[in-house]
């Protein structure tokens, strides 16, 4: 039972040591994927870039190796696991959950080429020289999200015109922290309403923000889209269910997972497109010469049951105009 334990760790570690002696000698490239998020919460947008890789020819495990690191919400700990893959001589460094690893990846290195996957303003982090022209060793999928802070407002309101009181859960170790809360204190200033920034970015200080959450009686929530807090989906729909609280999400995957809504484009895709990249670059092209990509769809989803066990009664307009109705 404990060597089975421990060859299941090495293998989750995705090092060296677990590479298969066959796979050695057939020199494989390696992929490093750089993860702020945990693999237990991951499985889903893992798919989708093992699913872009195979798009353009490269199989894990018959072509391709892919060394994983996981930083499962430690932040802190990304530039020494970057380091690490680094060290592995990979051939391309994928830097997966948001700007966190993305910043990391880009410290470790300027030979690798970089592939980021759902970051925003990646120009304003100084990730590219520009969307078109990234320059450097560094491309990838970028997001919109604290562009789409005023939208997910607008469609809290309009499911609750009486709301005076709301609070934004944001994560303060991300560098579009800031930027988010200030575009949503625009937006409700701007009709009347009374915000509160509540931050957390550990387990204990999601504890500490739910009991101000309870405290504040606000009368709905928005949550960041930020890779902690989405790496705790399940704790923050319970909670909300719970209390009672209205909450609007930037993923559809809370929803399914019981969330109220949510508004924004595609995690999956941005996974999916960047395994692509990643494949492209396998095969020769430069990072510099694959212009940044940036999203073009984006979806409203909600889940009517969760909204009638809060009691609350979509209005139709807002049943017209979702992407998807979870009933």
């Amino acid at each position: 039972m404990f060597a089975m334990r421990r060859r299941q760790f090495i293998s989750l570690l995705g090092g060296a040591a677990a590479w298969p002696a066959g796979a050695r000698a057939q020199q494989m490239p390696v992929v490093g994927f750089l993860s702020s998020r945990s693999p237990s919460e991951s499985t889903y947008v893992v798919a989708a870039f093992r699913q872009g890789l195979r798009e353009v020819g490269y199989v894990e495990g018959q072509n391709l190796i892919i060394a994983f690191r996981w930083a499962e919400g430690r932040y802190d700990q990304l530039p020494a696991l970057a380091a690490d893959l680094v060290g592995l001589r990979v051939a391309v460094l994928f830097a997966a959950g948001g700007s966190p690893s993305a910043l990391a990846a880009k410290s470790a290195t300027s030979a690798i080429p970089v592939v980021f996957s759902a970051v925003a303003n990646p120009v304003g982090l100084g990730l590219v020289a520009s969307l078109s022209r990234p320059g450097g060793n560094v491309t990838g999928m970028s997001v919109f999200t604290y562009e789409l802070w005023s939208k997910r407002l607008e469609v809290m309101r309009e499911l609750l015109p009486s709301a005076a009181v709301i609070a934004a859960l944001v994560n303060p170790s991300v560098t579009t922290a800031e930027p988010d809360a200030g575009e949503l204190r625009v937006a409700a200033k701007a009709v009347g309403l009374e915000l509160h920034v509540i931050e957390a970015n550990s387990d204990r200080s999601l504890s500490v923000a739910f009991m101000k959450l309870v405290e504040l009686r606000a009368g709905a929530c928005l949550v960041q889209a930020d890779p902690f807090l989405d790496g705790q989906r399940d704790k923050l729909v319970e909670f909300f269910a719970q209390h009672a609280i209205p909450a609007s999400y930037a993923w559809r995957e809370s929803v399914l997972a019981g969330g109220l809504m949510s508004y924004g484009t595609s995690i999956v895709e941005s996974y999916h497109q960047a395994g692509r990249y990643a494949g492209r670059i396998l095969k020769g092209e430069k990072p510099a010469d694959l212009p940044v990509m940036q999203p073009t769809k984006f979806d409203l989803v909600i889940n009517l049951k969760t909204a009638k066990a809060l009691g609350l009664t979509v209005p139709d307009k807002l049943l017209a105009l979702a992407d998807e109705v979870i009933e």
